[in-house]
């Protein structure tokens, strides 16, 4: 049976690193990932649509009806198309992208523990603890150099819904983790090995995992 594990914690928390780091500790070819950023609702098809004022942060700017089932195929052995979200213009892109079934499922996002019925779909739920001005700086670079924003707008997004989105949603959800990782590096980028290493071990130790006899150090 396909085991489905969730990774959430705030942006910039280390999320995708510590969801990748985990896939490439287990045997090859057994795990895929899927990125809750997929399912952003198509926001630029909304009459009146603002990017400067729409709220992301907020968990109704998700599409978890269609991530559900999309989750319920996959732990079903059936590939899945999943969307493709534009964070230029907004919008969904055309096509998709496939994504193969596999024996481990990973998913990684900011909400994926905050919809009961979304929750209960995963054997693993692990929570990433980073201290919030470290996640406030890996945010203001990855979006100027990945997304093309500009400094101001993403302060200004930061403080009007990414922090109030956190503390409504985000950080109460953590009651919900099997794990709570600390990310203590305080790096503005998480590329430490050894760093990642520490962080991954605790999941590798669940025992639905254990089967897998994975090679920590191979990460």
């Amino acid at each position: 049976m396909t085991i489905l594990i969730a990774i959430t914690g705030g942006s910039g928390s280390g999320k995708s690193t510590l969801a990748e780091a985990l896939i490439s500790s287990l045997p090859e070819g057994c795990a895929t990932l899927l990125r809750e950023d997929s399912y952003y609702k198509d926001a630029a098809s909304v009459p009146g649509f603002d990017p400067a004022t729409h709220d992301f942060d907020h968990v109704d700017a998700r599409d978890h009806d269609l991530l559900i089932r999309d989750l319920k195929a996959l732990k079903a052995g059936q590939d899945i198309v999943a969307p493709i979200y534009s964070f230029i213009t907004h919008g969904r892109e055309a096509g998709g992208e496939p994504v193969r079934a596999a024996e481990v499922v990973v998913i990684e996002g900011t909400h994926v523990l905050c919809n009961a019925a979304l929750c209960d779909l995963f054997d693993i739920k692990v929570f990433v603890d980073t201290p919030a001005d470290i996640r406030f700086i890996r945010r203001l670079l990855r979006d100027q150099i990945e997304r093309g924003r500009t400094a101001d707008s993403v302060v200004n997004q930061y403080l009007l819904t990414v922090r109030p989105g956190h503390e409504s949603f985000t950080e109460p959800s953590r009651v919900h983790a099997d794990f709570i990782v600390a990310d203590a590096t305080a790096a503005v980028r998480l590329v430490d090995r050894q760093a990642v290493v520490r962080l991954v071990a605790p999941v590798l130790t669940h025992p639905k995992l254990l089967k897998y006899n994975p090679n920590i150090s191979s990460v």
